[in-house]
């Protein structure tokens, strides 16, 4: 069998009670922190523009939107909801894959499973499958894909919602070929340009719910009897070829049902880009370390891997999504708002930062260079950080982080995810109500039916 097949079977196959200890723990993690992300972003400006859309738009159906306790179709569904927890930057991220997963994923398998009065067992089956094909695909294609001017998120996160849809609505001795077909559907929708790192636009808060949309109606559309063709990744025609210029198919299927490429999912303390949660904290630490005035900074360098040149090294952003994806502007922000080891940066700093006069200033003082041991040091799981400060006085300090919190090396204890999600979570709902959804969110796969978990957020 060829990739394609390979991994529709493997997703036809995922049994959650066979799973490692450490997936299904890090499963936990990853879904405590999907709705504290979606608590955070369901309160934005362009989650209202994408409510009305929805409500304007979706067909009748059992799937639900989160906190409310309104229902539509599960395509919509998964576009609402992903709105909810992949517009605002601070959503789980594979490094190496460049994509975030879970804001698609679980919002495909539970609007999917919900509306179907799916099992948590059935539905975290789904998840894992879909958070392994669309890190895989991506794997395989990358940094290509991306040199190319594609975010992954949008363009492989689709192979992500579909394959957790089909897993949970087809069954049977061709299960595994359905599932195939339905990867195959899927990928003709696959879309999402990354100009939005050089023109203003709010399109990227959209990639992820498109994708989500887009992969639950795919197969949704192989149910009703469409297919696609079970080739698709290694086609002449194909996804790898259409949309890279270098493929390794073997990465794509290499330890499939061994390693776990879920595990390797960093959750980010910073809303903002992945590749630059190192240097948040590189330029943070000095700070604190030195007792540093950001008044008496005089330059500021910054060492990056090559593949961020040119796409997140702007000194000038002109809106909140572009201040959110510059290098610059984020360290210039880090150095201004500080804090105790540990602070976060969250999407209203950016925000409320965009016309400060000071961190625009310390913004065109960073220099972005190409730093041989950034270079050699980042890797599929992080990506590595050197940051240059120079006073007034002529003195300089330099820190190099090799991976932030968050990342596989340097994971949040579940106790920082429980914390992290009461305190978002406790901005809507009363202490005794959050206390039982995060319970039940760490015991999702025992739920008879994963309505009893999203009920409890209307």
């Amino acid at each position: 069998m060829g990739p394609t097949q390979t991994l529709a079977a493997f997703a036809a196959d995922v049994n959650y009670g066979a799973l490692p200890a450490s997936v299904k723990a890090k499963m936990v993690d990853l879904s405590l922190d999907y709705f504290r992300v979606a608590s955070i972003g369901e309160r934005l400006p362009w989650s209202t523009w994408a409510r009305d859309y929805t409500v304007q738009n979706a067909g009748m159906g059992a799937a639900p939107l989160l906190f409310s306790a309104q229902q539509v179709d599960p395509a919509s569904a998964a576009f609402l909801n992903s709105v909810y927890a992949g517009s605002i930057d601070a959503d789980d991220v594979h490094v190496g894959a460049m994509l975030h997963p879970g804001c698609i994923v679980f919002s495909a398998a539970l609007a999917v499973g919900a509306s179907r009065n799916m099992s948590g067992e059935q539905v975290m089956a789904a998840v894992v499958a879909g958070y392994e094909v669309m890190i895989r695909i991506a794997l395989g294609i990358q940094p290509s894909h991306f040199k190319r001017g594609f975010q992954s998120t949008a363009t492989c996160g689709v192979f992500g919602a579909v394959v957790a849809t089909a897993s949970l609505i087809f069954n049977g001795p061709d299960r595994a070929t359905r599932i195939a077909q339905s990867i195959g559907l899927a990928a003709s929708t696959c879309g999402g340009l990354t100009q939005f790192y050089h023109s203003e636009s709010t399109v990227k808060r959209l990639h992820a719910a498109q994708a989500a949309s887009a992969g639950v109606r795919a197969a949704l559309m192989v149910e009703a009897g469409f297919s696609g063709p079970i080739d698709i990744l290694e086609g002449q025609d194909g996804f790898a070829r259409a949309y890279a210029d270098a493929v390794d198919f073997s990465v794509m299927t290499q330890g499939l049902g061994t390693h776990y490429h879920c595990t390797e999912v960093a959750i980010k303390p910073h809303a903002c880009s992945a590749r630059v949660q190192s240097a948040v904290e590189a330029a943070s630490d000095l700070c604190r370390q030195h007792d540093i005035d950001a008044n008496s900074i005089t330059a500021i360098t910054l060492g990056i891997p090559k593949v961020i040149q040119g796409r997140l090294t702007s000194t000038q952003p002109n809106d909140l999504q572009a201040a959110q994806m510059s290098a610059p502007f984020t360290v210039a922000l880090a150095i201004c708002k500080g804090g105790p080891k540990g602070f976060s940066l969250n999407i209203d700093d950016f925000e409320n930062a965009l016309e400060s006069p000071l961190v625009r200033h310390l913004t065109r003082l960073v220099d972005c260079v190409v730093d041989d041991e950034v270079e050699k040091t980042s890797s599929t799981e992080s990506v590595s950080a050197r940051v240059t400060l120079t006073l007034a006085t002529g003195e300089s300090h330099t820190a190099l982080v090799l991976a932030p919190m968050g990342s596989v090396s340097r994971p949040y204890a579940r106790e920082d995810h429980l914390s992290s999600a009461d305190r978002q979570l406790a901005q809507r709902y009363l202490a005794p109500k959050v206390a039982t959804f995060l319970a039940q969110v760490q015991q999702l796969s025992s739920l008879q039916n994963v309505r009893e978990l999203t009920a409890f957020l209307d």
